[in-house]
């Protein structure tokens, strides 16, 4: 294999393909970056058999020559000492020469570096997936169906079922939801592209995560092909594979209230910041407490104690409030997080009581939920 190739577009496809290495594999190979050169241009592959990604690094792109390849061939490289080597190299360009022993030379400028690589063919293939059921989503779209649900998946193995985000298509809508089981995240879609076949999966949050951080905010069009056991996101030069946990997805509809007994509808910075001060006080306990009250007045009142420290309370203002009075205790960090991830600068959060679970939504817009259960202080 031999060719020489433009800095800033190998350390960029590095980058992308390095999300998916893990230093802890069990597989020694996978603890490379597999490098292909074709008359087409270059591939680069990163996997840890849960997630794989291949950046493809075309030789030229309209009149730009990107790549100059010589001769094609393969290797795999140590990822981590690849991936450093690449971004600290002297010139634009770099060029790669391997011997038949895989011993692989990276020149830029006065610079040469001479590394052992391993046989490309012992890396293990992508998966296979056929193309019959494609469909389309907006790269931002993805990243905010994403960016919306998947705090709210669960960190613990204990359930691995729910350490993901459920994917559900049906009717022509698609239906994200993360639970922990103390709170629950839902986005849903009726973006132009879904299929009007139904699918339900269950991919792992880790993958989601990085995948949004390859993804461009641009409503460029990302293909996604769901099978069985994988699930395929595939964007202008990068393949995106994950593996889908397996089990069935716990049905979270009943866990929505559909009445409620008060009704709070309030600025969504105003009380996020709110909640942010009073959490000041609560975070020293592990339980981050902040308490909320609704009055009369149409005031609502956040406080927070901590017997060690001291307290604080804070009166907001409703835009308007309806049902019975309420006092109700819940973690900051999950009012935090869910009213992060809503777009909208007025939310309405409905109560069905002290101990039952609450929904908040952005004002006028039922596409996104958040659904958090309080905490027994009172």
């Amino acid at each position: 294999m031999k060719f020489s190739i433009q800095k800033d577009r190998l350390a960029a496809g590095v980058q992308d393909v390095l999300k998916a290495v893990s230093s802890r594999t069990t597989i020694p190979i996978l603890t490379g970056i597999k490098i292909h050169a074709s008359d087409e241009g270059i591939t680069l592959t990163g996997s840890d058999s849960d997630i794989s990604i291949e950046s493809f690094i075309p030789s030229e792109e309209g009149d730009v020559s990107i790549a100059s390849i010589e001769q094609t061939g393969g290797v795999v490289l140590n990822a981590r000492f690849f991936n450093e080597i690449v971004r600290k190299l002297p010139a634009s360009t770099i060029e790669f020469e391997t011997s038949a022993s895989f011993q692989t030379i990276i020149r830029s400028g006065h610079a040469e570096f001479s590394l052992n690589g391993q046989d490309a063919d012992e890396y293990p293939h992508l998966p296979q997936i056929d193309d019959e059921n494609v469909f389309k989503l907006p790269a931002d779209l993805v990243k905010t169906l994403i960016r919306q649900t998947v705090f709210a998946v669960s960190t613990s193995e204990t359930r691995p079922i729910l350490t993901g985000v459920n994917w559900k298509i049906e009717n022509g809508t698609l239906i994200c939801t993360a639970t922990d089981s103390h709170r629950l995240a839902l986005r849903k879609t009726t973006a132009e592209g879904l299929p009007s076949a139904e699918y339900n999966v269950v991919i792992p949050g880790k993958s989601l995560t990085e995948l949004s951080k390859i993804l461009d905010d641009t409503n460029e069009p990302v293909e996604i092909v769901m099978t069985e056991n994988q699930v395929l996101f595939r964007s202008k030069h990068v393949l995106f594979f994950s593996r889908l946990l397996d089990g069935n997805y716990p049905d979270t509809t009943r866990l929505i209230p559909d009445e409620y007994k008060t009704k709070i509808d309030l600025n969504t910075k105003e009380y996020l910041q709110a909640v942010d001060r009073a959490s000041l006080l609560a975070r020293e306990g592990r339980n981050n407490v902040v308490k909320m009250s609704s009055e009369d007045s149409g005031m609502v009142e956040i406080s927070s104690n901590s017997p060690e420290i001291g307290k604080v309370t804070e009166q907001v203002n409703s835009l308007s409030s309806e049902g019975e009075e309420l006092k109700i205790s819940f973690s900051a960090k999950y009012m935090m997080d869910a009213l992060k991830a809503i777009e909208g600068n007025e939310i309405e959060i409905q109560f069905t009581g002290a101990m039952r679970p609450f929904v908040i939504r952005p004002l006028h817009d039922d596409s996104t939920l958040q659904l958090i259960l309080p905490v027994r202080t009172y």
